[in-house]
């Protein structure tokens, strides 16, 4: 059984993202909170959910104080943004937060699907539109006129192939068969990734690509 939870204030939407969700499979349960506070509360009753969609435009508590706060008494739980307010600035500071995907509500129902398929298979969801690109300089990079190769930022070239497919939203598994590797080599090369940009997740890898402009 997969149980998720929706935090959502607008009713409207809110019905919507839950009959969404019940196309994931025949063994769904979403339950549904209208504010942090009541989020909270359903999280805290001892049930165990797989997944916390959450909004950003909350009333009371907003939405990225309550993703810190679930990050710090859930670390393990993914929660992943679903909001009107998609821009690069909005969606890193959620990445940055923690949160474990970002979804603009313009998206379609499958969109939203494939997005969380996604997530729950272990991969950082980030949109298209501000995902980095192979080649693309990030913003400080771009400030100083500069970016930097792979190898100047201490990866291997099969490190490098690693991390172009991690920025491509790629899983584990996907990135082991596309490479001819074992999930647990990927794994090790992905550490060594996190080491050498000096990060500890996904979610600030991508980050670093961008910020330091390295060219994959």
């Amino acid at each position: 059984m997969l149980k998720l939870l929706v935090i959502e204030d607008h009713a409207l939407v809110r019905e919507g993202l839950v009959q969404a969700l019940l196309q994931l499979g025949d063994e769904v349960v979403v339950e549904e909170a209208a504010d942090c506070e009541a989020g909270c509360a359903l999280l805290g009753n001892g049930e165990d959910f797989d997944l916390v969609l959450l909004d950003l435009a909350l009333p009371g508590v907003d939405g990225l104080t309550c993703l810190g706060l679930y990050r710090q008494r859930y670390p393990a739980l993914p929660v992943v943004i679903v909001s009107a307010y998609d821009d690069a600035h909005t969606v890193n500071r959620a990445l940055q937060a923690g949160a474990a995907g970002f979804v603009p509500k313009a998206y379609s129902g499958d969109r939203l699907l494939d997005a969380l398929r996604k997530v729950l298979d272990g991969t950082i969801y980030v949109p298209e539109q501000t995902l980095p690109t192979t080649g693309v300089v990030g913003p400080a990079a771009q400030q100083s006129g500069q970016g930097i190769s792979a190898a100047a930022a201490g990866l291997t070239g099969r490190q490098t192939d690693v991390l172009g497919l991690m920025v491509k939203g790629c899983s584990n598994r996907e990135i082991a068969e596309l490479l001819g590797l074992s999930e647990g080599t990927v794994k090790i090369h992905i550490t060594a990734i996190f080491k050498a940009l000096g990060v500890n997740s996904r979610t600030q890898a991508l980050v670093a690509v961008a910020d330091k402009g390295i060219h994959l």
